[in-house]
């Protein structure tokens, strides 16, 4: 009979230790520890500029135990976050590839008691399965670049519209407006709408194909600054003018300093700002919730802006350009 109460003893202090490491992933004292799942750094400037800030906020010093993964692959992303989850991080920080597929990973993080903060990018999903989502409204960043097309009043719009990764936030908000615009003119038609994942070698090469081609086009659209500066390349090659008052118009979006300099030169006609820097304010929510205080937004919006080559001053790009 002892040897029983023993035994039953045994298992309730265990099952005590247990239910004890639960309630609580982080020991007590010890750093908060955070997964961050990103798009690698080599993919743009912006992204550059983003993992920077990143891992300069969530250090050590700062309280953390911070891993990172970075992958433009969504299947490779949703892997490394299950990981995380596994490892037993207190909070998950994610900016996807791809906007569909995380139900499962994030329903496996609410299990787990690991809360996820989205940034940068918005992910198709129920706002009860994250924390928070600190992003850029990458609806309005379309709507504000489209506007400004619009505003140029040419004839005929024939357009080159160069796409980033398909799927992602920032392509599907940067898409969505020029799409409506095509529709809705009947002056506004795509010589050619194709993806070139973010990269400048791709867009070059899209833009090559289409001279090669000989429609005649006016504008290029391209979804972020790396790939106008390889469209930009093709047509100099090309010996096609382009920028303030040229050929051809060219629009980028991200706001790199280098970028920028080519609206100031006239070289480029338009870009369109989208911010990196979502880590400090993470970093306050995170430091709340820790604290046991209630976060007040859900969501927080980066204020953005567009630039015109007309207009641009040389204090906006060392006041919003990204990079050096």
């Amino acid at each position: 009979m002892r040897k029983v109460i023993s035994i039953v003893l045994c298992l309730v202090v265990v099952l005590g230790l247990l239910a004890a490491c639960n309630s609580s992933k982080k020991d007590e004292g010890g750093p908060i520890k955070i997964g961050i799942v990103n798009n690698p750094p080599a993919e743009s400037g912006y992204r550059e500029a983003n993992v920077k800030d990143f891992e300069k906020v969530f250090t050590a010093a700062n309280g953390y135990d911070a891993k990172y993964f970075y992958d433009k692959n969504n299947d490779e992303q949703l892997a490394a976050a299950k990981q995380f989850i596994t490892d037993g991080v207190d909070y998950l920080l994610i900016s996807a590839a791809s906007t569909d597929g995380w139900d499962s990973v994030l329903n496996s993080a609410k299990e787990a008691g690991t809360q996820v903060f989205l940034f940068d990018r918005m992910i198709n999903c129920s706002d009860s399965l994250y924390a928070a989502a600190v992003v850029s409204d990458m609806a309005n960043q379309g709507d504000t670049a489209v506007a400004w097309l619009k505003g140029e009043n040419l004839p005929q719009y024939n357009i080159i519209h160069i796409q980033g990764m398909m799927g992602s936030d920032a392509q599907i908000g940067r898409t969505r407006a020029l799409d409506e615009a095509v529709k809705a003119n009947d002056n506004w038609k795509y010589v050619v709408q194709q993806t070139a994942s973010w990269d400048e070698a791709e867009a070059k090469k899209i833009v090559e194909s289409a001279i090669n081609s000989g429609e005649p086009f006016n504008v290029i659209y391209a979804e972020n600054d790396g790939m106008a500066k390889g469209a930009a390349a093709a047509l100099d090659e090309a010996g096609i003018s382009h920028g303030v008052g040229k050929d051809v118009i060219v629009m980028g979006f991200d706001c790199n300093k280098w970028a920028l300099r080519e609206l100031l030169a006239g070289n480029w006609n338009y870009n369109g700002q989208c911010s990196p820097f979502q880590a400090a304010v993470i970093d306050g929510m995170i430091k709340k919730l820790e604290a046991g205080e209630t976060l007040s937004q859900k969501k927080v919006i980066s204020e953005e802006k567009g630039f015109d080559a007309r207009t641009i001053t040389q204090s906006d790009i060392d006041t919003y350009g990204l990079g050096d």
